[in-house]
């Protein structure tokens, strides 16, 4: 599995080709679900990291681990049960929101 998502994402880069999500819908969702932990635009707050500024890749492949049960840091758990929820567009647009997000 992890290798097929690689393999498309290589080919996605070489082709120049990122399918970006929807931003507005993107922010909708992260001001709902995420804004509390991660602050203003993804800038970060205490304990929980800063999220804006990766790339659409990074973001997807992420929230995708935590979807699937994945630990990779200290707020896994958090993180694991925030993303179980969160459909492929949903991350999509999230990714899409916080790779450019400014406060």
């Amino acid at each position: 599995k992890d290798c097929c998502v690689r393999l498309i994402l290589l080919i996605s880069l070489l082709f120049n080709q990122v399918f970006a999500g929807d931003i507005k819908l993107g922010e909708t969702k992260f001001m709902k679900n995420c804004k509390q932990c991660h602050g203003p635009a993804g800038m970060g707050l205490a304990s929980y990291p800063k999220v804006s500024g990766n790339s659409i890749e990074y973001t997807t492949d992420r929230l995708k681990k935590y979807r699937d049960g994945i630990e990779i840091g200290p707020n896994s758990s958090l993180m694991i049960m925030m993303a179980r929820s969160l459909s492929d567009t949903d991350i999509k647009n999230l990714a899409t929101y916080l790779k450019n997000a400014k406060t």
